[in-house]
């Protein structure tokens, strides 16, 4: 009765694994504050420290800041942290960079995307036995853009969820935990960027999306039709925000980022969307909670 009275009182635990710090405000915050919010337990795992990052705010573009930026942007993380209510934890690897050029330059030697794979997925592997999520949040196997970091947080995820129950696997890295869900964050969708640029021009305001939407390759799929669960959760909107913001060095509070009116995005498009792509668990789809069948099988 007692073991039944734990499991009972058991929070929810959701582990979202990100590339840099800023990608864990940018890509699926609001969903993280809403549950938050509702009692479950989440954890950021940021894969490097963002210390190739441009100074992309003009604001921040001053002495001292490229000079300090793994400081910085660690300073920024902690505030984004905070705002959002989440705890966070460095796997400690070296930003890439994204290479530019033709042809493109190679990466810095011992930066992530080039490190061993075994490396990085036994870090976090430790990491998962130690906080135990019951879901994980990644990217897809584009890295949801093709930065050379993301694509490898993906290959990390997906290892190390695959990797964290098997008691062979990393067996001084804890006792093996068995994850229920994993699943994998999407957001630039043609659909959703569509209805806001026609949104904006209904009410006489300008968009920044008429220059993406006349480039968007036709053949190209939209995500949404990936997408199997959506998270309303229109009312951590602000929220995302100031932890976006927290991000000086990264996020220029005047850019397009928050070009879209709050109260048009909660009515446009409310939700942040995602994909399941493994289930340890029974659950309908489409969904609209990430812990759909998770709950019922942590407290029963």
């Amino acid at each position: 009765m007692m073991e039944d009275d734990a499991r009972i009182t058991e929070p929810l635990r959701l582990m979202a694994v990100h590339a840099h710090p800023d990608d864990e405000s940018s890509k699926g915050a609001a969903t993280m504050a809403r549950y938050v919010a509702e009692g479950a337990e989440v954890m950021v795992v940021s894969c490097t420290g963002g210390e190739a990052g441009s100074v992309l705010n003009p604001a921040m573009d001053r002495p001292g800041v490229r000079e300090n930026m793994p400081q910085i942007r660690r300073e920024e993380m902690a505030r984004a942290a905070e705002i959002l209510g989440i705890k966070h934890h460095w796997l400690g690897f070296v930003d890439s960079g994204l290479p530019e050029g033709d042809p493109l330059p190679p990466l810095p030697e011992g930066c992530f995307a080039l490190v061993p794979l075994e490396e990085p997925v036994r870090e976090l592997v430790k990491v998962m036995r130690e906080f135990r999520p019951h879901v994980v949040l990644t990217y897809d196997e584009n890295g949801g853009y093709p930065h050379p970091d993301h694509i490898r947080c993906h290959e990390v995820s997906v290892a190390a969820f695959d990797a964290v129950a098997e008691p062979d696997r990393f067996p001084e890295a804890g006792e093996p935990w068995q994850p229920l869900k994993l699943y994998y964050m999407h957001g630039m969708s043609r659909l959703r960027m569509q209805l806001f640029h026609d949104a904006l021009l209904e009410e006489g305001l300008e968009s920044p999306y008429a220059e993406w939407l006349e480039k968007w390759d036709p053949e190209r799929p939209d995500v949404m039709e990936r997408v199997t669960t959506r998270v309303d959760c229109a009312d951590y909107f602000k929220l995302r925000d100031e932890a976006l913001k927290a991000h000086a060095t990264q996020i220029d509070p005047n850019s397009r980022w928050f070009a879209v009116p709050l109260e048009m995005q909660r009515r446009v498009w409310p939700t942040e969307d995602y994909e399941l792509v493994r289930s340890l668990v029974d659950s309908t789809l489409p969904e609209d909670d990430l812990f759909a069948g998770v709950r019922e099988k942590v407290t029963a």
